[in-house]
C-alpha cells in the first residue's frame, strides 16, 4: 500500500491559510465574550422588569408608587432595546468575521481571488462591532444617570 502523500506546495498553501485564519479568530473569541456580557445583562434587565410588573399589579392605580414604577419600567424597555441592538450587531460581526474566514479558504483553495471580499467583510464587521459597543455603552449611560449610591438624603422639614 502507497501512503498518501500531499504535495509540498498544498500543505504550505493551507498552512498560510490557517495563518491567516487565527487572527479573525482569535477576534471570534473576543467578540463572543461580549456577546455573553450583553445576554447576561439583557437577562438581569428582563428579571427585574419582571419584579417591577408584577409590583405595578399590586399598587394602587394612580398611586405615586405606580407611577414611580412605570417610569422605571420604562427605562428598563428602553435599556432592553439598547442591549437587543448590542447583542445583534456584536452577533452580526460574528457571522461577517466568520464569512470572512470561509472565504479566505475559498480562495486559498479554488486558487481564486474574490476582488476586495474579504477587506469588505471585515470593515462591515468592525462597523457592526462599534455599534454593538456603542448601544452598550448608551445602556449603561442610561443605567447609571439615576444611580445613586450612599445614603438617603435628608428630608427638608
Amino acid at each position: 500500500m502507497v501512503p498518501l502523500a500531499l504535495p509540498t506546495d498544498a500543505v504550505l498553501n493551507v498552512a498560510s491559510i490557517i495563518q491567516l485564519a487565527v487572527a479573525p479568530v482569535f477576534l471570534l473569541t473576543g467578540v463572543g465574550t461580549m456577546i455573553n456580557v450583553l445576554t447576561s445583562r439583557l437577562a438581569r434587565i428582563i428579571d427585574r422588569a419582571r419584579v417591577l410588573q408584577q409590583h405595578c399589579e399590586v399598587a394602587a392605580g394612580g398611586s405615586p408608587l405606580r407611577r414611580q414604577l412605570y417610569a422605571e419600567l420604562t427605562l428598563l424597555s428602553r435599556r432592553s432595546r439598547l442591549m437587543s441592538w448590542a447583542i445583534t450587531l456584536c452577533t452580526s460581526c460574528a457571522l461577517l468575521v466568520s464569512l470572512s474566514i470561509v472565504v479566505l479558504f475559498l480562495e486559498a483553495l479554488l486558487r481564486a481571488y474574490f476582488r476586495g471580499v474579504v477587506p469588505v467583510l471585515f470593515i462591515l464587521a468592525m462597523s457592526a462591532f462599534i455599534g454593538g459597543l456603542l448601544s452598550f455603552l448608551r445602556e449603561i449611560q442610561l443605567a447609571t444617570a439615576g444611580l445613586r449610591i450612599g445614603p438617603p438624603p435628608e428630608e427638608a422639614g
